[in-house]
Formats: C-alpha cells, sequence, structure tokens
C-alpha cells in the first residue's frame, strides 16, 4: 500500500469540504444507477472499502480513481473545465498587475 502524500494533512478546509460533497455526489449518481457499491468497485478496478473511503471525500484516494468515476458518470469533460485559464481570476489579476507595472 502506498504512502498517503503528507499533503492531505493539511489539506484546506475548502478543499476538505468540496472532496467530501464531490464524494457525497458520486455516491447519490451511483445510486441512481442502481449500481451496488460491489459492483461499481469492480467498474473502477478498486476495493469496495476504497470505493466507501472516495464516497466520503477521502484526499488519499487517487486522483484516477476519482476521474474514472467521473467518467462512468459519463462528466469527465467537466474535469478539463476545473482548471479553465479564461476561469482563473487570481491569474488573470496577476497578469494585469505585470503589464501595468511594464507600461510604467
Amino acid at each position: 500500500m502506498s504512502k498517503p502524500a503528507t499533503a492531505t494533512k493539511t489539506l484546506p478546509t475548502n478543499a476538505a469540504l468540496a472532496l467530501k460533497s464531490l464524494g457525497e455526489r458520486l455516491r447519490i449518481a451511483r445510486e441512481r444507477r442502481g449500481e451496488s457499491l460491489r459492483a461499481w468497485a469492480v467498474r473502477l478496478d478498486v476495493s469496495v472499502p476504497t470505493l466507501q473511503r472516495m464516497e466520503g471525500g477521502d484526499p488519499t484516494v487517487g486522483m484516477g480513481v476519482y476521474a474514472t468515476a467521473i467518467w462512468l458518470c459519463g462528466r469527465h469533460e467537466a474535469l478539463a473545465d476545473v482548471m479553465e485559464p479564461a476561469a482563473d481570476a487570481e491569474a488573470q489579476e496577476i497578469e494585469i498587475m505585470r503589464a501595468s507595472r511594464r507600461r510604467k
């Protein structure tokens, strides 16, 4: 079993809440499809306990497992939109500040 990243111990509260929400939504999607934990775990190629941890928002579950679950729900295209450069307001502000400094 691989060792969890230490970053999971310092996970920001908002990020932890987002993972918990994602896990809950994945559970709802699985249940709406009438899939058992075991059947869904087989489709994800993970154990039932791993799937249960994922549905609980466990940050130590690999991103690939979350991505596969999202794909199973037909929502994989939404993953690419998460970090859409045009939606990154903080980076845009930094670019504007840099550009204004260059003009001075």
